[in-house]
């Protein structure tokens, strides 16, 4: 099926919309959301628009965060962390180039695992220079390949005040979603099917961050999150199963 098919295909593009908008509504109220849902999905239906789709919808939903909340950016952890993203960028740019579908797949499901068992400990890491460039370099590898970039910096901020963290977090996403974007379309490994394909998932998304905000604060941000790791966990193993059965 082509890429121009997906968009006229009522029900799976119903089912992908649906995602979107669960994950931007994740992401709106525990922080994390959008990347984890929707990058497992989209690889076991369509891993030929993985990760350029998704790396466009992680780049986009965070000005929606940064026009409600922009002030208290630590820019001083943003200046240890963004650097060395470039150079997880390019050794990502390297791995998509040279992996096929299946074993983009099992890359993708081993992030979303990790990134799941990471979030779940939530384990303490001090911010440290030596953790923020860490970070840079592991989020750029992971959110080149697979648009999962978050949950390194998101590790170093968790205990950070929600004030401050938000915005830091929001402006990585942005800058690294970039640099994952020019990487790939420098090394033609991004198509304009999956820009088209983010573009018409745009009205999703913004769904999703307006019940965020509604629901912020009025539900319990632990069960929401035990719920939205759970479903993340077995959309990567299912993913994983299905690559390795080929």
């Amino acid at each position: 099926m082509a890429g121009v098919d997906l968009v006229v295909d009522p029900g799976l593009f119903a089912f992908l919309c649906a995602v979107v908008l669960l994950g931007a509504l994740l992401q709106g109220v525990v922080g994390l959301g959008i990347g984890l849902l929707g990058s497992p999905v989209l690889t076991l239906v369509r891993p030929d628009l993985m990760p350029g789709s998704m790396l466009v919808l992680a780049l986009l939903l965070p000005f929606l965060t940064l026009v409600r909340e922009h002030d208290g950016v630590d820019w001083r952890g943003l200046g240890w962390a963004l650097p060395p993203r470039v150079v997880g960028t390019a050794a990502g740019v390297a791995v998509v180039s040279a992996l096929d579908d299946r074993l983009i797949g099992l890359v993708v499901g081993a992030f979303v695992l990790g990134a799941v068992l990471v979030t779940w400990r939530a384990v303490h890491i001090p911010i440290t220079r030596g953790a923020l460039v860490s970070a840079g370099l592991v989020s750029g590898l992971t959110g080149t390949t697979s648009s999962i970039g978050g949950p390194p910096l998101a590790l170093l901020y968790q205990r950070r005040p929600p004030e401050e963290s938000r915005p830091t977090i929001a402006i990585y996403f942005v800058v690294g979603s970039a640099l994952s974007i020019a990487g790939l379309l420098l090394a033609g490994e991004m198509t304009w099917e999956e820009v088209r394909l983010s573009l018409s998932l745009l009205p999703a998304m913004a769904v999703g961050v307006v019940l965020a905000v509604l629901l912020r604060g009025r539900v319990p941000q632990a069960r929401v999150r035990g719920v939205m790791l759970v479903v993340c966990a077995a959309s990567a193993l299912v993913l994983i199963l299905r690559s390795l059965l080929g």
